[in-house]
């Protein structure tokens, strides 16, 4: 996987000039959020503020500022008819040269992003896991493949991060804090070690096992048999691509594993944001 830290070195170490697109005000609807930016050379771009006509025209925007050596511009645009998009917002865009402070602050930015996005751990490097872990490795996640056959983690593509392991429900209990687990090694006694393990973890957004209606009650009646909580159970997904309507191929099944996955990611990081919300005047006194 390659990250957007080191996307963004590769882009600044190939470009001497660049200007720096960041959407300052946003109103209304938007392609994206508030703060969001793009770096733009004169034939390289990294990032996006969301395409489209509004992108289109600050690209040329900025490569006129190289071209003219100049070194800021401010533009306020509505995302409307004139500029042939139907968002209905506005959007205010400032454009300023990439200085060697700037490029400093940018690095250290996406580093910090990087190092902040969540953490999804698949379990068997199999048909299933290799897709899966490609899918994974395009999204904001930082997915790593665990196995303990060796020769299978050696199919994985180039810059997914994998480890052999003997214990890999030892994993679990060492993952970072806000942790997903998706479960589809190649030994059904192994994917409920590890589920046991993860639905420990009261702070999994997501844990997912590959199987059948028949494997969940199995799982089931084993998870309670040895002391699991019932209730915990419903946190589990098994089978996973529940949406799949049966399909078994395992592309198919890793794409719709994927977005279950970033659904339930974002669901928890949306309660999080909920939780850290400061109060309402009304409710802090009480009314």
């Amino acid at each position: 996987m390659t990250t957007r830290s080191a996307a963004l070195s590769a882009f600044l170490a190939a470009n001497a000039d660049a200007v720096v697109c960041e959407l300052t005000a946003v109103r209304g609807s938007s392609p994206r959020a508030q703060g969001t930016f793009m770096l733009v050379a004169a034939t390289d771009l990294f990032g996006t503020i969301g395409g489209g006509a509004l992108e289109y025209m600050v690209i040329e925007h900025a490569r006129r500022l190289i071209a003219n050596g100049q070194a800021e511009e401010a533009m306020d645009v509505p995302l409307g008819p004139e500029i042939g998009q139907c968002c209905g917002g506005h959007v205010a865009v400032g454009l300023s040269y990439a200085d060697a402070a700037r490029r400093e602050r940018l690095a250290a930015l996406v580093a910090a992003e990087d190092a902040a996005l969540p953490h999804v751990y698949v379990f068997g490097a199999g048909h299933v896991g290799r897709a899966l872990a490609k899918v994974l490795a395009l999204l904001p996640v930082q997915v790593q493949v665990i196995d303990t056959r060796r020769d299978e983690l050696d199919l994985l593509p180039e810059g997914i991060a994998a480890r052999a392991v003997a214990m890999p429900e030892a994993v679990v209990r060492s993952a970072p804090e806000g942790s997903s687990y998706v479960i589809l090694t190649h030994d059904h006694a192994l994917d409920f070690l590890i589920a046991q393990e993860a639905l420990r973890r009261q702070d999994a957004p997501y844990i997912g096992m590959v199987g059948s209606r028949t494997k969940r009650a199995r799982f089931s009646s084993w998870f309670k048999s040895e002391g699991g909580d019932a209730r915990a159970l419903e946190r589990l997904v098994l089978p996973i691509g529940r949406q799949g309507l049966g399909d078994k191929r395992p592309e198919v099944i890793a794409a719709l594993a994927a977005a279950e996955i970033m659904v339930h990611i974002g669901q928890r990081e949306a309660e999080i944001a909920r939780a850290r919300a400061p109060k309402s005047v009304g409710a802090m006194i009480g009314r």
